[in-house]
């Protein structure tokens, strides 16, 4: 699948023109003219790159992103920014930017920092899954929520594993006792039920995030 990349931009002409380049490379771009309704995106949406301008209606896109920090958002961010001052830049990354490219710029420049940014954080994150918020490193079996690590039972581990390869997917308690249950002596429906209501206590503790959710008569699914 090709990579989702969200463009913060206020210039309407820019961020029209960014999203033709970008979209001619084969990623799939959504465009904002200011940062309202990204978050809602962010939820409903796995996003690999925040293309951000800062100069924005509303909230400045340094601050915005200097907030998705804090909430736990690991989500790479190259900033395209008129600030172009040393001091400028410098705050740019110490509020959570990992690339500055200042205006004007060629737009064969912004393709080439975007295909360097993707092979950097792809590496990076070979060997874990991140959906949201929440990050499981698989090869140290550890959860992340909101960058606060969450102790999880090997079976709950596993589950968790399991609905973010399966995201947005209808799983039903006969696939999940086979592919997470696996052989071990005690398979049951209700068991199923008991762990996912296990889990989401702990990675929910406040309920207001509904990661998972119970699809009446089929099953559960991530979303």
């Amino acid at each position: 699948m090709n990579a989702h990349i969200v463009l913060i931009e206020d210039e309407e002409d820019l961020l029209e023109l960014s999203e033709y380049r970008l979209g001619k490379e084969g990623y799939e771009v959504t465009g904002f003219l200011s940062t309202k309704h990204v978050e809602e995106l962010l939820l409903e949406e796995d996003v690999d790159l925040l293309i951000v301008d800062r100069n924005l209606p509303g909230v400045e896109g340094s601050e915005f992103v200097k907030k998705l920090r804090s909430d736990g958002y690991k989500i790479p961010v190259i900033f395209v920014s008129a600030k172009n001052q040393d001091s400028d830049i410098e705050e740019g990354f110490l509020r959570g930017g990992d690339d500055y490219l200042t205006k004007p710029f060629n737009m064969n420049e912004l393709v080439l920092r975007v295909k360097s940014m993707l092979r950097r954080t792809q590496k990076v994150d070979e060997g874990k899954c991140i959906y949201k918020d929440i990050m499981i490193d698989l090869d140290e079996r550890r959860a992340y929520v909101a960058g606060e690590e969450v102790s999880l039972s090997k079976l709950e581990f596993d589950l968790l594993s399991f609905f973010m390869e399966n995201k947005h997917i209808v799983l039903n308690r006969d696939q999940l006792l086979e592919e997470v249950w696996k052989d071990e002596e005690f398979k049951q429906e209700k068991t199923v039920n008991v762990t996912i209501n296990r889990l989401k206590k702990k990675i929910d503790p406040n309920k207001d995030k509904e990661y998972i959710q119970a699809i009446r008569g089929i099953g559960y699914k991530l979303c």
